[in-house]
């Protein structure tokens, strides 16, 4: 039995207790002529995923309806009939912000299901890339309900997402994630259900879709997979209804970077190519760049070297056009340097030491936030030591292990671990110092 996370979401919107509930099913069903004597301890039982029987989830619709003043159907509480066509209402735009709430409670709430769930691949990975790509738009975003959204509030959300970007760059998604997800709970989720015009609407689910997109980072950096997949999806979603072209390009690119890390090369490749086409102008110089540096890089582990070679000059070209000022804030992780370093990756790839160690001292002689230093240090030490350049790649390992103090992130760790490996592996002088300093970053628990 899987818990009813729609319904644990929906009881909390209207404000009624599990004992409330309970006496206003009963008194319901005594209005149809039914003797009913549910408790507190029946709700609970249909929370964790036990159906109600007879007449009763149609009850609860009811009581639901009446308290938020609009309509409630089976789907909305999760009691929807098994391998029966969904309700009109459960592919609507109100239905999905319904369904992305309960995961953002379930998420708060530690629900196993949730943080274990496994990425999904093939088309349900493919369904929402494409769902965003084509028709049909969301025609009006606007909706009714009982406080009136303002653009002070949309302000919040931005600036939000730009406190929690740079929290996550500082200390890590492990850290960040807790915090963006209560956020998300405890002042997004009671905006999206407020009163908005379209208008108004369309900045809210954008501004809605980078935070989500951030929570996503942060579920991402803390290997919960399937749990970030779901993020991104929704992420993707707002961004349709917000009418922005270039924040579900954006998203997308986070997709491609999870397919990557999956080793899901002709996703990435596939989905790449989606966002390039899709956005088309909207794509800025900067998502561009790193769109195709990213191809490359799949193109690379795919063993094509002249499409990872074309896709590499069209991210250089990207990158020379890139105007600080010109770009959304999403786009602010594309700092200079960054396509150097996914370069260098490709090129390690493709075997070409030389190449890839210019682009890789290039990327780190450029001044980068803390977390992104990490990585360009962690590749330069990788190319250094492949070189045998051993003394250098001890000498960028120790900087790194330092600038990587205070992070907490499974990505930076999976960094620790590579580069330790193969300077214990080299087995040259002066390794032991590098691999000790790593370990003891390593024995603090995340």
């Amino acid at each position: 039995m899987q818990p009813n996370t729609l319904l644990d979401a929906i009881l909390d919107e209207a404000g009624i207790s599990h004992a409330g509930l309970a006496a206003h099913v009963n008194q319901a069903g005594r209005a149809r002529g039914l003797a009913l004597r549910y408790e507190h301890t029946a709700v609970a039982r249909w929370l964790k995923g036990q159906r109600p029987r007879g007449q009763v989830p149609d009850l609860i619709c009811e009581v639901l309806a009446g308290r938020l003043h609009r309509p409630v159907t089976l789907d909305d509480i999760g009691l929807g009939v098994p391998g029966e066509p969904s309700t009109p209402h459960a592919g609507t735009l109100s239905g999905f912000v319904e369904r992305a709430t309960a995961l953002w409670r379930s998420d708060e709430q530690q629900r196993p299901h949730i943080l274990g769930a496994p990425a999904v691949t093939g088309t349900p990975a493919v369904m929402p890339v494409w769902e965003w790509e084509n028709p049909p738009e969301d025609v009006d975003v606007s909706r009714g309900g009982r406080h009136r959204v303002s653009m002070a509030d949309i302000e919040m959300l931005r600036a939000a997402r730009a406190h929690y970007e740079q929290m996550y760059r500082k200390a890590g998604g492990i850290a960040t994630r807790t915090r963006i997800v209560g956020f998300l709970n405890s002042e997004t989720a009671p905006l999206l259900r407020g009163s908005y015009t379209d208008a108004t609407g369309r900045q809210l689910h954008r501004a809605t879709g980078g935070l989500v997109a951030i929570a996503g980072i942060c579920a991402y950096d803390s290997d919960a997979h399937g749990l970030a997949q779901r993020y991104f999806h929704q992420a993707l979603r707002l961004a349709k209804a917000s009418g922005d072209r270039g924040l579900g390009a954006y998203v997308i690119a986070l997709l491609v970077n999870q397919s990557l890390f999956m080793r899901e090369y002709r996703q990435a490749v596939a989905f790449a190519e989606a966002a390039l086409r899709a956005a088309g102008r909207h794509i800025t110089p900067a998502l561009a760049s790193d769109l195709y540096a990213m191809q490359a890089k799949a193109y690379a582990h795919l063993g094509d070297g002249s499409s990872a070679l074309s896709c590499i000059r069209r991210a250089e070209q990207a990158a020379e056009r890139i105007r600080r000022g010109y770009e959304p804030d999403e786009t602010g992780y594309v700092q200079p340097g960054l396509v150097n370093v996914q370069v260098a990756e490709a090129l390690l790839s493709l075997g070409d030491l030389v190449a890839a160690a210019e682009h890789a001292v290039a990327a780190v002689d450029t001044p980068a936030h803390d977390r992104g230093r990490v990585h360009r240090l962690a590749m330069l030490s990788q190319i250094e030591l492949r070189q045998g350049n051993a003394d250098k790649a001890v000498a960028t390992a120790v900087q790194m292990a330092e600038q990587a103090r205070g992070m907490e992130s499974q990505r930076l760790r999976d960094r620790l671990r590579a580069v330790r490996e193969h300077l214990v592996r080299s087995g040259c002088a002066g390794t032991t110092e590098a691999a000790e300093l790593i370990d003891g970053a390593l024995r603090v628990p995340l």
